[in-house]
């Protein structure tokens, strides 16, 4: 890992081997940064908690919270300014296809968001991160704040950002993902302390990161995190065979996130390959499986609860005593409906039973790939 910059580079040379970390204030950095050189920005801003005073636990034990200079703004006008100057930057920075997360609370994020509109970017997500153990509500007198909200956005509503659907779904077994993320608040051994406190107030869970790189970037992919604080982003960015660049004007929090990232083992490469999204598989038609031998002429296709039968032709069709056509036609026909994904709908028979045949189409592919 390259050693922290104290000066601002082209892009290239801060990652020329993994990532970097740019010291500086992030409109700055950002303003002075290749224009459109960055795929996917994570930002977590100052919040600006508004906190009136000390919060005290039921036994008087003072509650270790945000107290740091960088989260005090003056009045709500301030933080908006510093808001949409850092947004601007970000925006300058990001590829045309690229996307951006920012995450808040509501002390925030509802500001955060028409600011994002207002500078053209097109909001694809907001995602609940739901919290498994939140801090409780100590004075009684609201809920438990037990939630915070990110914001996934295309630089444009033109964009033709990355999402690895598939990877997702693999992820929740074989479900679609939901925007509520279920996960906890950074705690216990991955929770960074110094002499029994705290390195940074506000560190972020690595599962929390791993699924928002692994969901919207690809491996050789830049990751920009202009708060990078302790490095999260970077640690999990280097785990992932993502290149990172973290901006940080703390040097204890800079010093914090090298030790920490250079202790990060990168995964092989051959080992980063995740589920394809099906647009991205190559085209197999049912004819193939014909022309290769998988299925022979003449064989009989039945749906999975063998309602349905339909006898195989030597160019890739089916017929029935009222239907011909494609597989995906005749399944739908069959059936009386306005479509079928013929691949998910016929089975055909096969030493030890019924067998998809997309799962030939399979066989196919990983040929070719």
């Amino acid at each position: 890992m390259r050693a922290v910059q104290s000066g601002v580079c082209a892009v290239g040379e801060l990652v020329e081997r993994d990532g970097s970390v740019i010291k500086g204030n992030c409109v700055e950095v950002m303003t002075r940064l290749p224009e459109a050189s960055v795929d996917l920005i994570f930002a977590d801003p100052p919040y600006n908690l508004q906190l009136g005073g000390d919060l005290h636990r039921p036994d008087n034990s003072r509650v270790d919270g945000v107290e740091d200079e960088w989260d005090k703004f003056a009045d709500f006008a301030a933080y908006d300014r510093f808001t949409r100057d850092w947004l601007a930057a970000a925006r300058h920075v990001l590829k045309p296809d690229g996307s951006i997360w920012v995450i808040g609370s509501y002390h925030n994020i509802y500001r955060v968001g028409a600011i994002l509109q207002d500078l053209g970017y097109w909001i694809l997500n907001d995602v609940v991160w739901r919290k498994t153990n939140p801090m409780p509500n100590f004075r009684g007198k609201r809920f438990t704040n037990a939630h915070e909200t990110l914001l996934w956005c295309g630089r444009s509503r033109e964009s033709k950002y990355t999402f690895n659907y598939q990877a997702m779904k693999s992820v929740n077994e074989g479900i679609q993902m939901r925007s509520d993320w279920l996960f906890p608040i950074c705690s216990g051994p991955e929770r960074l302390k110094q002499d029994g406190k705290k390195v940074h107030p506000t560190q972020k869970p690595e599962g929390l990161l791993h699924r928002v790189l692994l969901a919207s970037s690809k491996p050789g992919d830049t990751v920009l995190d202009p708060f990078f604080g302790t490095g999260t982003t970077g640690a999990v960015a280097r785990r992932l065979g993502r290149r990172w660049i973290g901006i940080e004007q703390q040097d204890d929090y800079i010093e914090a996130a090298r030790e920490r990232i250079a202790a990060v083992v990168p995964t092989a490469p051959d080992d980063l390959i995740i589920t394809p999204e099906k647009s991205a598989e190559p085209r197999v038609p049912f004819g193939t499986l014909i022309e290769r031998g998988l299925v022979k002429p003449g064989e009989v296709l039945f749906d999975a609860r063998k309602r349905w039968t339909a006898k195989v032709r030597p160019d890739g069709t089916l017929i029935t005593a009222d239907a011909k056509g494609s597989i995906h036609q005749v399944g739908a026909e069959v059936q009386g409906a306005p479509s079928c994904n013929g691949w998910d709908f016929w089975y055909i028979q096969r030493k030890g039973g019924a067998v998809p045949i997309d799962v030939l189409r399979q066989q196919i592919r990983a040929e070719m790939n």
